[in-house]
Formats: structure tokens, sequence, C-alpha cells
């Protein structure tokens, strides 16, 4: 049972033997100006029954039938079924960190796989497992490049996804990291002179994002230079860990970044996600999180073992590199089993299918009369920005009507696209028939 309800009968006996009279007494200690007294008006309880009809009639309302067009870090891919059949075992669903090894053989084999699929996909030499996700990922590969070089600055492209920022932010806000951002070209990749020109003999990283927030894939080994040239470090955050499947990992950089809830996670109003550092193994001793590691037992059998933890909850809180101490391991398992699943072969076809899907999603609606698609002189994954003849809020109001939930309006963080340009997505679950849907609404035609 995950809850077990108590009769009024139960209630006064546990009250009775905790020596108070009523519930109201549990919180005698919370001063009277702050308890709440009025009526909250609560509906009656409801059976479980009751309860399980109410929720398939809100997703009835909410989300059958709908089509969706939305990315933006957040992305709907399949999950085989296998996933939550294995992650549910009771051996891996309740453990928890593996302090004693001789016990937790299959939770950090598993934690190994992780790390060795991770190494593989992004040409890094090590990776972690895990972190909590994309953006607290970059947060704390930027804190490890100012560890690493000593410089204390970092210079972050615009083309980040804007949440991932806005934590970036906060956490330097408290380390007393000061950032410059760097605005980005026609083509949507990152200006390359003004970065250039923002990177100083005290910042310690240049961070960018690839594919970016608009979807184009950068260049990395161009921007590896100019940030090299400098004695700066460079880090590649990556929102959309499926486009590693076709677009060249970015080998050039010292850190990777990855959110990696494309790989068997699902789509939960924000987490728990997946994130990853990976880096060169020059850094492995300023790497936040943990890192298994393979030996051998006395009898020469292969076994792992908890090698790196700098975690505070670990060692003492002066010498830890990173305050980040929830296990992420049940999460970091869904994505090792989907990379099993798919295999070397199957992550490449998979790409390729997002690939084609956004260009003929690219085709159709940029064939719309009065749109635009923008940033189109750069190669992209399976995001592009679409500027329309009406405000992005008001065509997807229209597009609703049609059971379609259109792109993301991105006046809110790049007020200078005005608002009629939006961020629109396809992966290999958006089908052909949805895509021509679309068009054929923002064209005022009846698919």
């Amino acid at each position: 049972m995950r809850y077990l309800p108590k009769s009024p009968v139960d209630r006064e006996e546990m009250l009775a033997e905790i020596g108070v009279a009523s519930i109201d007494d549990l919180f005698s200690t919370i001063p009277a100006e702050f308890q709440l007294k009025r009526d909250l008006k609560i509906p009656r309880q409801h059976g479980e029954s009751e309860i399980l009809d109410r929720f398939r009639e809100f997703a009835e309302n909410n989300a059958v039938g709908y089509s969706s067009f939305l990315g933006a870090g957040v992305y709907r891919h399949y999950r085989p079924v296998i996933i939550d059949s294995l992650v549910q075992r009771g051996e891996f669903l309740t453990s928890y960190t593996p302090y004693q090894p001789e016990i937790s053989q299959g939770t950090l084999q598993a934690m190994f796989e992780f790390q060795t699929m991770i190494c593989e996909l992004t040409g890094m030499e090590i990776a972690n497992a895990s972190m909590y996700d994309g953006s607290t990922g970059a947060a704390e590969a930027i804190m490890m490049a100012v560890r690493v070089t000593g410089r204390d600055g970092a210079v972050i492209a615009r083309t980040v996804h804007p949440e991932y920022r806005e934590v970036i932010a906060t956490y330097a806000q408290h380390q007393e990291i000061p950032t410059v951002e760097v605005g980005y070209s026609a083509n949507g990749r990152v200006d390359l002179a003004a970065l250039d020109t923002a990177i100083t003999k005290d910042t310690a990283c240049v961070l960018i994002q690839s594919p970016n927030f608009f979807g184009t894939v950068e260049d990395v080994a161009a921007i590896a230079d100019i940030a090299h040239a400098k004695g700066a470090l460079l880090i590649v955050s990556i929102a959309e860990a499926v486009s590693l499947g076709i677009v060249r990992p970015p080998a050039e950089a010292d850190i990777v970044s990855l959110e990696a809830q494309s790989y068997g996670v699902a789509v939960g109003y924000g987490g728990p996600y997946c994130g990853v550092i990976a880096c060169k193994e020059k850094f492995l001793r300023q790497m936040p999180g943990r890192l298994i590691g393979e030996t051998k037992d006395k009898d020469g059998k292969r076994g792992f073992v908890l090698t790196l933890s700098t975690r505070e909850q670990h060692i003492r809180r002066e010498k830890a590199t990173s305050n980040i101490c929830t296990n992420q391991a049940l999460v970091a398992m869904m994505t090792t089993i989907f990379l099993s699943v798919y295999g070397k072969q199957g992550m490449k076809e998979l790409s390729e299918q997002n690939l084609a899907k956004a260009a003929y999603l690219k085709s159709v609606l940029g064939a719309s009369a009065g749109a635009k698609v923008l940033f189109d002189g750069a190669p992209r994954f399976h995001e592009f920005v679409l500027h329309l003849p009406k405000s992005a809020e008001e065509t997807n109001a229209a597009l609703l009507g049609h059971k379609i939930i259109g792109g993301l309006p991105l006046a809110k963080w790049y007020p200078e696209l005005g608002p009629n340009a939006s961020l629109w997505c396809a992966t290999e679950l958006t089908t052909r028939k949805q895509m021509d849907a679309a068009a054929a609404a923002l064209a005022g035609k009846k698919a």
C-alpha cells in the first residue's frame, strides 16, 4: 500500500497515544495570525474509483485527439514498454546510493553502462551518473570550469535555452561568477566575432548549446578554437539528446552538459529528468556527482565500485564539488535501457526520422501564406523558428480549435523576433497527417 486510510476511531486512538486532544493541537505552535481559519470549500472525499474516473475525464478533455508541435527542451519520443517493466522492479526502484558495493553490483553496473554509453555518444572520456537535469548540469559545468581554470567569468550564448540561462543566473549570482551573453547571427548560430570580443583573460568558459534553442547546429570546432586560443574552456549543452544519433558529437568541447530526457524519460511537468556531465579525463577531480568504476575482486571476477564521489554527502562540505545529493540513478537507468534497446543503428535511424519529419513540417508550414522560416542558413535538427502573419499567441488560440497545440511563442525571451515568431518541433511520433492538418489550419482550410 502506498498509503493507509485511517478511520475516525483510528485517529482518536493515535491522538490519545501522543497526548493531544485534536489534530488542531498539533499546529498550536503556529502563531494564530498565520493559521488558516477560513472555509476552503474542499469537495467531499471521493472513493478511489471516483478519483480515477475524474482523472480519465480530465485526460479526455486535455489530451486525447490533440497533436502537439512543442519541443523547446522537452521532447516526445516513443518509450519502449520494457523501460517501466524493469525500473519498477524492487531492487532498482528502492535502491539508493550504493555505499556497499558488495550488495549493490546491479545498481553499480547499470550506472557504469550508462556512463559508458554517454561517453560514446558525446565523444568525451568520462561521464558522471548523474545530475538533476540539463539546466542544473549546465550551471554545475560552469562552476566546474571556474575551479579548473582559476578564472571567474563565463560567456554564455544567447541561443542557450532561456530557462537554462535563468537557472545559471541563480547559481552565478550566489557563486559570484560574472556572466556575459553573446548574441546570434542571421543564420541562428552564435555570433563568432562578438564571441571573440567577449572572451577576456578572466573568462573561465564559453557555454553554447548545440542544437541550440532555435534548433540550429552550432559550429562547435570554430567556437572551440576561439575559446581555447584565449585559455577558456568550452562547454557544450545538449538539450535534445536524440540529435547525437546523427549530429557529430562535440568532441572539441572540454565539458558536455546533456539533458537525457529524450532517452526514455517521460514528459512529466518538468521532471524528474536526467542531467549528465561528461568531460575530458584530466578534469576528473573537479567533476560533480559521482563516477562508477570497473575493477576485479580477489578472485579476479569483474566488479563495480563507487570510484569517485565528491558530493557534500560523502566528504567534507568545503571539499565537495557539488551540493547535488539526490539520487538520479533510477532515471539514468531509464536512459540505459532505452539506449540498449535502440543500439547504435537504431539511434541513427531514430535521428534520421526526426530530421526527416522536421524537414517535411518546415516545408508545409513555410509554404503557408505570409509564413517565413527564420535562421534557415545553417544545419538544424528537428526544430525551427517560424514567423507567421499573426501573433504566435493568437495563432495558437485558433489552432486549439482544431485540436492542435502550436509552436512555442518566443517573444518572452527574444522580443527582437517580434510577437509572431514561434518554435516548432516534430519527432518520430509526429505523423504526416498531423503535419498536413496543421498546415491546413494555418491556411484556413479543412485538413
